[in-house]
């Protein structure tokens, strides 16, 4: 009886079993664009990404003289002369000073400056956060002239102590805004709660707010420790002895003004880059989420 319904096309449509979504998937990815629309631009993408790296090592790795595009054989001879003939293990340790003290007191400060802005209200609070957005449109090199008559006054010139300021100066009113959106996605319920049951503000702070902000301080921290890593204008201008500088300074100084050392120059930049590909390599889920979800789901 269902054979000969079939067959005259008279069968009931409750009949026809419903499509799995196994085969809706297949027939909407069939319907939509092809794989090779979307392959083919992440691949050239890719490809304009990493191919100055590839470069980069080439120079870095293959034999002073030698023009082939494969790095055979491997010699670590430019390595060896940047870290001690041009003295980058002091370079690369004056960075990781400035980095991690930028870190700590960019993350500190913003977190006490956005959780006031996300919990109080106060007269001049709009335009203070005017005042943080329009700060954004100023160049660095504006900050130079006034800065440097400040830490000439303080006789803090040719200190690694004026790049950390500097370079937390120009990284807080980003990083404020930012951790002020988190902490606005934290219920102040929660707060309160712990209020209730005897904490004070900074501790109910601490074991309440502070966990959930884990994303963001992360995604604040590592922007701001890169930032310091690569910038080089502070350096250059505020850092005048050699044992002072940084490694973004002291890949300049690979530069001279007839010729160019292009092995320990690309030695120099894969050592300045191997710290950052690590930062970003541990906290890469940390950023995502810091940056797409916020500090809470709701």
């Amino acid at each position: 009886m269902t054979t000969a319904l079939a067959e005259q096309g008279t069968l009931p449509a409750a009949a026809t079993p419903p499509p799995t979504a196994r085969g809706r998937r297949r027939r909407g990815s069939d319907q939509g664009v092809p794989r090779w629309q979307i392959y083919l631009p992440l691949g050239l993408y890719l490809l304009f990404t990493l191919v100055p790296f590839y470069w980069m090592l080439l120079f870095a790795l293959r034999p002073a003289g030698s023009n082939a595009l494969v790095p055979w054989p491997v010699t670590g001879e430019h390595f060896q002369k940047v870290w001690n003939e041009r003295s980058f293990g002091i370079f690369f340790q004056n960075s990781m000073i400035v980095g991690v003290a930028s870190l700590v007191m960019t993350t500190a400060v913003a977190l006490a400056g956005g959780y006031a802005l996300a919990r109080f209200e106060f007269r001049i609070k709009k335009g203070f956060m005017l005042a943080l957005l329009a700060s954004q449109f100023i160049p660095g090199a504006l900050m130079l002239v006034p800065l440097f008559e400040i830490f000439k006054n303080l006789q803090m010139i040719n200190s690694l102590g004026s790049v950390v300021i500097a370079e937390t100066v120009f990284q807080l009113p980003l990083s404020i805004i930012l951790i002020s959106g988190f902490i606005k996605n934290v219920p102040v319920s929660l707060e309160e709660q712990a209020w209730v049951d005897g904490c004070g503000r900074f501790r109910a702070f601490c074991a309440v707010v502070l966990p959930l902000l884990r994303p963001g301080l992360i995604a604040v921290g590592s922007f701001a420790f890169v930032h310091s890593w690569n910038h080089f204008l502070f350096a250059l201008m505020f850092l005048s002895s050699q044992d002072k500088q940084t490694i973004p300074v002291g890949l300049n100084t690979l530069i001279g003004a007839d010729s160019v050392d292009l092995g320990a120059l690309a030695a120099g930049g894969v050592i300045a880059a191997v710290p950052v590909v690590i930062v970003f390599a541990f906290i890469q889920k940390w950023l995502i989420t810091g940056f797409s979800a916020g500090a809470v789901k709701g």
